[in-house]
C-alpha cells in the first residue's frame, strides 16, 4: 500500500510542472508589443497603416489588429484593409501558431517560427493555395520592418507588400 501511494504522489510530482506552464511569458514578443504606424508599398501601390499587438485574456493570447489604406490610382479605386489575428498556444504550451482574418473574406492558420531579430509567420503549402509569410523584423533604430510574400511552391516567394513602421 505504501509503495502505490509513494508511486502517486511521485507522478503528481511529475504532472504538476505541466499544469503549472499556464503562467505564459511573451519575452520573444516583448519587442513587437505596442501600437505602430508605417509606410510601404507593394502590388496594391504606395500606402501607409497601423497595427497593434496586445496581450488578452489574462495573458494566454496576442491579438494583433491591423488597418491599412492605399489611394486610388487612374485604374484602381481606394482600397482600405482591415484584419486580426490571434496568436496562441499550441498544445505544448509553445507560442507557435495563430490564425488570421481579413475584410477580404481569408482566413489564413500561421505556424510561427523565431530568428534573431524577426518573427515569422507561415501557413502550410496546400493544393491550390499558395503559401503565405509575414515577416516582422527588429531593425537598429527600433523601427520595424514588415513583409508579407506569397509563393506557389512553397520556395520561391514574391514580395507582395514591405514596408517599415515605428511605435507610436
Amino acid at each position: 500500500m505504501k509503495v502505490k501511494l509513494l508511486l502517486a504522489i511521485a507522478c503528481l510530482g511529475f504532472l504538476t510542472p505541466t499544469f503549472g506552464q499556464g503562467n505564459l511569458t511573451w519575452d520573444k514578443w516583448t519587442w513587437l508589443i505596442g501600437e505602430w504606424v508605417g509606410e510601404g508599398s507593394g502590388q496594391p501601390g504606395q500606402g501607409g497603416g497601423t497595427f497593434t499587438f496586445k496581450n488578452s485574456l489574462d495573458n494566454n493570447i496576442l491579438v494583433r489588429e491591423s488597418h491599412s489604406e492605399y489611394p486610388a490610382t487612374g485604374n484602381r479605386p481606394k482600397v482600405i484593409h482591415n484584419d486580426l489575428m490571434i496568436i496562441s498556444l499550441d498544445n505544448m504550451g509553445i507560442v507557435s501558431k495563430a490564425v488570421y482574418f481579413d475584410n477580404e473574406g481569408h482566413t489564413i492558420n500561421y505556424s510561427i517560427t523565431y530568428f534573431d531579430q524577426s518573427i515569422v509567420f507561415t501557413n502550410q503549402k496546400t493544393t491550390n493555395v499558395p503559401v503565405f509569410r509575414l515577416t516582422y523584423t527588429l531593425l537598429e533604430n527600433k523601427m520595424v520592418n514588415t513583409k508579407f510574400e506569397m509563393s506557389q511552391d512553397g520556395e520561391k516567394f514574391t514580395t507582395y507588400i514591405e514596408g517599415k513602421s515605428k511605435r507610436i
